[in-house]
C-alpha cells in the first residue's frame, strides 16, 4: 500500500487546522449524540490549548498528530490513543477532514497510529468503538486486522494486540 501521509506532532500554532475539523459539521456528524445537534467540539479553541497541555509529548500514555499529505504538507485528519488504565488498553481515534474522505486516508492513517502505537510505543492494546452504522470505519479496522470483541446499543468494541500486530508480519 503507497502512503502519501505521515505523522505530525502539532505545535501551538497549528491550531487553526484543528479547530476547522472540529467546527465542520460535516467531519463532525459522528460526533452528534455526544455534541448535538452536528457533533461540532464547542469552544475548539480552548480544548486545541487543552489539547496541547495534555497530550503532546506525553507518548505512550496519550499520544495525538495530525495526519500530513507528503505531496503538498496539507494536514487531512488526526489519530490519537490514549491509556485507559481500568480497562487495560488504549482507546484510539482517527478522523479524517470531510474534504478529504474517500481518498484512502483513513487506511494509511491507521496504519500509521499501528506502527506508533505498536512499534514506537510498544503499547499492549489498541481498542476502539463506535456506531455500527460507520461502515466504512468498520472495514479499515477489520482490514487492519482489528476483532470485535462486543457490540451493545448500536456501539461495536474493537481490538488489537501488539502481539496480534506483530503476527501479521509487522517487524517489532
Amino acid at each position: 500500500m503507497a502512503n502519501d501521509l505521515l505523522l505530525y506532532i502539532p505545535r501551538i500554532e497549528d491550531g487553526w487546522f484543528y479547530e476547522k475539523m472540529m467546527s465542520d459539521p460535516e467531519t463532525m456528524s459522528y460526533n452528534a449524540p455526544w455534541y448535538p445537534p452536528d457533533g461540532c467540539i464547542p469552544n475548539a479553541e480552548l480544548e486545541w490549548q487543552r489539547l496541547q497541555a495534555t497530550w503532546i509529548g506525553y507518548a505512550p500514555d496519550r499520544f495525538y498528530a495530525f495526519l500530513q499529505r507528503k505531496a503538498d504538507g496539507a494536514f487531512v485528519g488526526d489519530v490519537n490513543y490514549h491509556h485507559t488504565p481500568e480497562q487495560d488498553w488504549w482507546d484510539m481515534g482517527i478522523v479524517i477532514y470531510a474534504p478529504e474522505r474517500g481518498k484512502g486516508y483513513g487506511t494509511q492513517g491507521l496504519h500509521l497510529l499501528l506502527e506508533q502505537a505498536f512499534q514506537v510505543d510498544k503499547i499492549a492494546r489498541l481498542h476502539n468503538e463506535f456506531e455500527t452504522t460507520r461502515d466504512a470505519a468498520y472495514h479499515i479496522h477489520k482490514a487492519a486486522g482489528f476483532r470485535e470483541v462486543g457490540a451493545a446499543d448500536g456501539i461495536i468494541h474493537l481490538e488489537l494486540t501488539r502481539e496480534e500486530y506483530l503476527q501479521q508480519g509487522h517487524e517489532a
